[in-house]
């Protein structure tokens, strides 16, 4: 059913209906996430959309998926849309103390490379943002990797870097 939902149409209002289907729905829920993980190429680019909708409406519904959700995010040469929409998702709900240090490393290497796509460094920056309340000690990284990378990227980038460093200058004033 979701199979077919995903390859009839690729839209802003498929996802929305994909995600209602979904809903609160566990089942539904992993058999959306099983074709996010699948070796189709067209659905799972399909399936990164809804399935970062469905976690941010719902975010109890991946807590059983999150050590399959960051192994993913490790794989060489996965499609931007899976790491954009997985990313989304992480920058907008709590992550279980265990998986801090390795998307920290995954986004730490994504802010750092220049080819990445613009939404997956930004939505990334804000994933660290959120972590480094409780690591303050990755904020002059972060910092450093600003710095450096700044003058080269886009006005999106620019934008959550500003909000991040003013949010360390207001912790500072504290």
């Amino acid at each position: 059913m979701i199979r077919d939902l995903l390859l009839a149409e690729h839209s802003k209002a498929q996802c929305n209906r994909i995600v209602k289907y979904v809903g609160t729905n566990q089942q539904r829920f992993d058999e959306l996430f099983q074709l996010f993980l699948s070796d189709e190429y067209r659905v799972v680019q399909r399936a990164a959309w809804p399935v970062s909708y469905a976690v941010i409406a719902h975010p109890a519904l991946i807590q059983k998926h999150f050590t399959r959700l960051i192994k993913n995010l490790e794989k060489p040469g996965i499609h931007t849309a899976v790491k954009r929409n997985s990313i989304r998702l992480l920058q907008e709900i709590p992550v279980p103390k265990r998986y801090h240090g390795k998307l920290m490393d995954i986004c730490f290497s994504y802010i750092a490379t220049p080819a990445e796509a613009i939404a997956v460094k930004a939505f990334s920056l804000t994933v660290l943002q959120n972590l480094s309340d409780q690591y303050p000690e990755i904020i002059p990284e972060i910092k450093l990797l600003i710095e450096e990378n700044y003058d080269r990227e886009t006005p999106a980038f620019k934008s959550r870097a500003k909000q991040f460093l003013q949010k360390i200058a207001k912790k500072k004033k504290l």
